[in-house]
């Protein structure tokens, strides 16, 4: 039975200070970490300005503004000077990445540094792991994605992020870690990571497009939400301390159904497409896009998401 007019829900939606009192989902910069992508040298992107690229020399100059501006943590990608069929870039000790931990570590040792532990970058053919004529081999691959992660803890990482999706690689991150005295750092495990077109932007910021094939035969089908939770599951018994699901946007359910299960913190990654479509959109008029992307990851906390890895980090911190 209607209670209507007694019960009227647009009481509280009668001014900005009432919506605000009663609001269910708050964005909060601390609840944001922002990418950068470092190589060689500095490379400006200007249709998309956060996936330009940085020197080690130029990083802290940017990462500097991100830290003022109240977000908590970095995510870091490499983009190395050569590479080769195993990626050993990756590992190297005076590779691009570690170079820049080691400078930002000084710099910011307050603020949060992760890393993307993935070897597409610095692999010659762009794929994940080592391949052979039949494709990329996971068992092979493992050693070398543990050996970065390790490298990368050496340079002062706070935490790891493996992206790789091979199957086992939470659990030999996890034993390297510890048999490299560091027991203490956590994984941060792209747990749920689809095979997606959204993904663009960023290969091409990267540099890490496969040369053959695709990427379907270890990132997950879009289709499914069971496998999500099952490959939840498996990471958290290999010793994953946060999961992580990408792209965002066209996964809230999988957030939520990961939230719902796991006690775990969740993480979302708002991947490049999602942040491309909206600049395109906004370029062209059609939309505004502050608006556009603070619903968008208002939609991402409300899902369930306890922080967020987005591009428009250091854009959007100063209104929040």
């Amino acid at each position: 039975m209607s209670t209507f007019p007694q019960t009227r829900l647009r009481r509280l939606r009668r001014t900005g200070a009432l919506r605000d009192l009663v609001r269910e989902t708050r964005l909060d910069r601390r609840d944001l970490v922002m990418p950068f992508f470092v190589g060689p040298d500095t490379r400006a992107n200007e249709g998309l300005p956060a996936l330009g690229r940085y020197s080690v020399a130029d990083l802290p100059r940017e990462v500097e503004a991100v830290a003022a501006a109240g977000i908590p943590g970095v995510i870091l990608f490499g983009i190395p000077d050569a590479k080769d069929e195993e990626g050993s870039g990756a590992w190297d000790a005076d590779g691009v990445i570690q170079q820049a931990l080691r400078e930002l570590r000084e710099r910011f040792p307050e603020l949060l540094l992760l890393t993307d532990v993935c070897l597409c970058e610095y692999t010659s053919h762009g794929h994940c792991g080592v391949v052979d004529e039949h494709g990329v081999l996971n068992d092979e691959s493992l050693e070398l994605i543990a050996r970065t992660a390790v490298s990368h803890a050496d340079a002062g990482a706070d935490a790891v992020c493996p992206s790789d999706m091979m199957d086992g690689r939470v659990a030999a991150i996890r034993s390297a870690l510890d048999d490299g005295g560091h027991e203490s750092l956590p994984i941060v495990s792209y747990a749920a990571k689809y095979a997606s077109a959204f993904y663009g932007p960023f290969r091409e910021a990267a540099e890490s497009a496969p040369s053959f094939g695709d990427r379907r035969g270890y990132q997950m089908d879009p289709g499914n939400v069971r496998e999500a939770l099952r490959e939840c599951e498996l990471d958290v018994a290999e010793g994953a301390d946060v999961l992580m699901v990408k792209p965002a946007l066209p996964n809230l359910d999988v957030i939520r159904a990961v939230r719902d299960r796991f006690d775990l913190p969740v993480a979302a990654y708002n991947v490049s497409g999602e942040y491309a479509m909206v600049k395109a959109a906004a370029a062209r008029g059609w939309l505004d896009e502050r608006q556009a992307a603070l619903e968008s990851l208002t939609a991402i906390r409300r899902a369930g998401a306890d922080l967020i890895v987005t591009y428009w980090a250091r854009e959007l911190a100063p209104s929040l």
